[in-house]
């Protein structure tokens, strides 16, 4: 397999959906040379390349009833909805270890997005370079208003998704010619505007070129979906994404709701599967 990229979007909770089907694919012992994730696509991209079924199951699901993992608490104790200790720090390192010698030994790129306040660009985070990667996960996950900074190589960092919400056009930069993406919404999704723009101009006043590229991000988006189509319609991308809008809002606590989406991930990955390796056979 050559030239083909796996890009995993993010969404919060929805990346349960992602989960799924990447513990199909494990199963099947189907491993992309090239991987990039965002956000929540970033931490089941770590969890993938190391080659742990199940684990971002039991870091989302399995743990999302314990009472410190997310609550409007934890905003005044610590800065963050989620407890980001707990999920980047006593998680890897303690209770749902990471495999980091087989994550570091393997052959496959890793490549995590954050979000540069300063310059408000998508910065792209490889993984022979990025030894603290749960640091570097950690800022690809913090949310805007509900994550503090994160400063790596002390440079402020936010959430991937800001800024290259999709990375389909940085993977085709790295030599993909083709790529699969999983997608955390149905086909007829659109974002839209954001809505209080007085918070973020309040909020994140020392980074102007932050505030744009949150402004913006709902034109970045749509644009991508449409060359993500226009690339599908050419035979150069394979989508997995739900079939109906996903009914779970991005920090969804229901244990049930959570479950039933990462089986339809599960699911939907098994059902194109065979179409998947003929399409790689071809394209790949």
């Amino acid at each position: 397999m050559k030239e083909v990229g796996l890009i995993l979007e993010g969404g919060g909770m929805r990346g349960v959906y992602t989960s799924g089907v990447l513990d199909f694919f494990m199963e099947k012992d189907l491993y992309f040379p090239y991987v990039i994730g965002v956000s929540a696509g970033a931490c089941n991209a770590v969890s993938y390349v190391s080659k742990q079924k199940g684990r971002s199951k039991k870091a989302t699901i399995d743990s999302i009833e314990d009472p410190k993992y997310m609550n409007y608490r934890n905003l005044f104790e610590y800065g963050s909805l989620l407890h980001m200790d707990m999920i980047f720090d006593e998680f890897p390192n303690k209770t749902i270890p990471f495999d980091y010698d087989t994550f570091f030994a393997s052959e496959q790129e890793c490549v995590i997005v954050t979000t540069n306040c300063i310059t408000g660009k998508g910065e792209y985070f490889y993984k022979d370079e990025s030894k603290d990667i749960m640091k570097i996960c950690r800022a690809s996950s913090s949310l805007p208003l509900l994550s503090p900074i994160v400063e790596i190589n002390g440079t402020p960092m936010l959430d991937g998704g800001i800024a290259d919400s999709i990375p389909i056009r940085k993977s085709i930069e790295d030599g993909n010619r083709h790529n699969v993406l999983v997608l955390t919404r149905d086909q007829t999704y659109r974002k839209k505007p954001h809505k209080i723009k007085w918070i973020i101009e309040k909020t994140y006043r020392e980074y102007p070129y932050l505030q744009e590229a949150i402004f913006q991000r709902y034109e970045m988006y749509n644009d991508t979906l449409d060359f993500i189509e226009k690339e599908e319609k050419e035979g150069k991308a394979f989508v997995i994404r739900p079939e109906e809008p996903v009914q779970i809002r991005r920090m969804e606590k229901d244990v049930h709701r959570l479950t039933a989406l990462y089986c339809q991930g599960y699911e939907d990955g098994k059902k194109v599967y065979d179409q998947l390796i003929r399409w790689l056979s071809v394209e790949g």
